[in-house]
């Protein structure tokens, strides 16, 4: 079986959606590649992530071809090879439908910098792309857009998504996204939010260059 240990953290990490509350039902969708071979494992469309097996997920190459897998791979398997194929830091995708950042982008608002630890997402904020018809390459492109000098942005009228090297680091993003969302969106029915300017931003981002543990 290819990429047998990456279809199996798919399977864990897709029952986790549900479990941490980043989506409902069969929403949302993993990948992760492996770089050695430009082949990606990406859960399968429309099965309930604890009836799911490692047998399910499906693998792609980076020309869109399914490699293995009986399954019809998720659908929107075009926005993950995108990233991919463009930003070659990426090595695991979370995709979710968190009900705070979709609430935000339900609104077509960026994510400002209401609290610092918007920085470990790359930037001054996470940025809401455009909308566009799920499961399509517009999306995809979309998302890409909204991704430069970005680790996470939200989709309009759709959830978030966010990157990084490894799938543990992939999911803790996406619930840092949802958790810097509800920050913002509390408080902002206290009062209107005092939003970190971007010069402090720019250091914050800087720091956390350095920040944690490092080999």
């Amino acid at each position: 079986m290819l990429m047998e240990k990456q279809r199996q953290q798919i399977v864990e990490y897709s029952r986790k959606l549900t479990t941490e509350n980043l989506t409902s039902g069969t929403g949302g969708n993993i990948s992760i590649i492996d770089r050695n071979t430009n082949t990606f494992a990406i859960s399968p469309s429309g099965i309930d992530y604890f009836k799911m097996k490692k047998e399910d997920v499906v693998v792609i190459n980076l020309d869109g071809k399914v490699i293995e897998g009986d399954r019809k791979p998720s659908s929107e398997f075009e926005m993950h090879r995108l990233i991919y194929k463009n930003k070659d830091d990426a090595k695991a995708i979370v995709h979710c439908h968190s009900t705070y950042a979709t609430s935000l982008s339900i609104n077509r608002m960026d994510l400002p910098a209401s609290h610092y630890i918007v920085a470990d997402l790359g930037g001054c904020d996470v940025k809401c792309a455009k909308y566009e018809t799920y499961g399509t390459k517009e999306i995809a492109l979309s998302a890409l857009d909204a991704l430069k000098e970005r680790y996470a942005c939200l989709l309009a009228n759709h959830g978030q998504i966010a990157y990084t090297d490894t799938i543990e680091k992939a999911f803790d993003r996406a619930i840092t996204v949802e958790w810097l969302s509800k920050l913002y969106i509390i408080s902002s029915q206290i009062s209107k939010p005092f939003i970190l300017d971007d010069e402090e931003m720019d250091k914050i981002v800087k720091k956390f260059q350095n920040y944690g543990q490092k080999k």
